[in-house]
């Protein structure tokens, strides 16, 4: 399934030729893929949620790459490439309703499957709140990318602060 979704998502943004305006949403694609390594790094040893192979040799590790690479940096340029720029509130609701609910629907099927872990307090619902926020960040971050990094931190903040993930800094040894 993991794959699939990377292939998809290839393919979607070629069919789409959304990959003809990359340079213009670069710096977005690269923040979702800065934020979810940041988890990765983070949450390294208290992992939220955790993605579950369904090829052996496709491992974690390799998981995360395509979504950091891959799937999250081409499904915020087709998010920001199609974006209903002056057509109306309810145009740009709809919109993110659409990638709100896909993001959701995908999970609900990872879920199913057995593709996607929750652990320390994590769930579904937790990810729809997150999808929630994650989306309109997008859209901010193209207007406006410092004052979205700069509010980014308290959000990541809140995140470890609620599900209480250890921080903590290894200490050398002499």
């Amino acid at each position: 399934m993991h794959l699939i979704l990377a292939f998809l998502s290839i393919i979607a943004v070629w069919i789409r030729r959304d990959y003809r305006e990359w340079e213009k949403y670069y710096s977005t694609m690269q923040y979702i893929a800065i934020g979810n390594l940041t988890y990765n790094f983070i949450c390294a040893s208290h992992w939220l949620w955790q993605l579950s192979p369904d090829i052996k040799w496709f491992n974690h590790s390799l998981l995360e790459l395509a979504y950091t690479f891959i799937t999250f940096p081409l499904t915020a340029l087709m998010f920001l490439a199609h974006f209903p720029e002056d057509q109306g509130w309810m145009r740009v609701f709809r919109h993110y309703l659409l990638w709100i609910g896909l993001y959701i629907g995908v999970e609900i099927l990872l879920l199913l499957k057995g593709n996607i872990i929750y652990k320390y307090g994590w769930s579904i619902y937790w990810s729809s709140l997150f999808d929630c926020v994650m989306f309109p960040f997008l859209r901010l971050h193209y207007k406006k990318p410092l004052f979205t990094l700069l509010i980014s931190i308290p959000m990541i903040a809140f995140w470890i602060w609620f599900f209480q993930v250890p921080i903590s800094v290894p200490i050398e040894k002499r």
